[in-house]
């Protein structure tokens, strides 16, 4: 039986707050991601000896290659601590909706992925020297994040229950975050070089759909995705 609004907020808050003061106590997982980007970003940096002009044009392709690689790791390593310490089995024990442990992850993943993004950007600016900090870029980078998120956290989920998730997750996780990936690239890039709104309005939208449809179909399909 469904439980109430107040109760899924709640439960939701309560699986946020245990996530974020875990991770405080220890920074193993933000720690892990951050120093995994810079390492992504200064070997960019260091491998694509090229003018400025070409350096800012491949920007965004560098930013979400970094993004992703990271969130990837920080997905993996969220769930598999929640499996390997049992802590798992009590959160599907606890008497509230499972779509609770769901959103409570998730907004977790996302809070880790925007940590590590507030430090890759002042850290890409200064290397390649680009001005990364503008509200159009943020809200890319928001949205798609939200996205990585929203699906990483249901697919982590499942790979989590196998032997060799470290693999599997990657296997699952990239073809099906390529759309919401590209999108941002496009969008990110665009807002780069100057583009208008209407000109980036494309891939904007794609990532909102994208964002939507994937929250909705993990929110549908994650009691079930548990069970197994």
């Amino acid at each position: 039986m469904k439980k109430s609004s107040p109760s899924l907020l709640k439960a939701t808050l309560a699986i946020v707050q245990k996530d974020l003061a875990a991770e405080f106590r220890s920074f193993e997982l933000i720690s892990a991601m951050l120093v995994f980007s810079l390492l992504v970003i200064i070997i960019f940096n260091f491998a694509l000896e090229l003018d400025i002009k070409t350096r800012q044009s491949v920007t965004a392709g560098v930013l979400w290659t970094t993004f992703a690689f990271a969130g990837t790791l920080g997905l993996n390593r969220s769930m598999s601590v929640e499996k390997d310490r049992g802590c798992m089995d009590g959160l599907l024990l606890a008497p509230v909706d499972r779509s609770a442990i769901y959103f409570g992850k998730a907004i977790s993943n996302l809070a880790f992925m925007l940590v590590v993004e507030a430090v890759v950007l002042p850290a890409y600016s200064v290397l390649y020297n680009v001005n990364l900090f503008r509200l159009d870029l943020l809200g890319v980078i928001l949205l798609g994040s939200i996205g990585y998120a929203a699906v990483g956290t249901l697919l982590s989920t499942m790979s989590a229950q196998t032997r060799t998730r470290e693999i599997l997750l990657p296997i699952l996780l990239f073809p099906v975050a390529i759309p919401v990936l590209l999108a941002a690239v496009k969008a990110s890039n665009g807002f780069l070089a100057g583009a208008e709104f209407a000109e980036v309005l494309t891939p904007l939208n794609l990532l909102i759909v994208y964002d939507v449809i994937f929250i909705a179909v993990a929110f549908m399909v994650f009691d079930y995705v548990v069970e197994e």
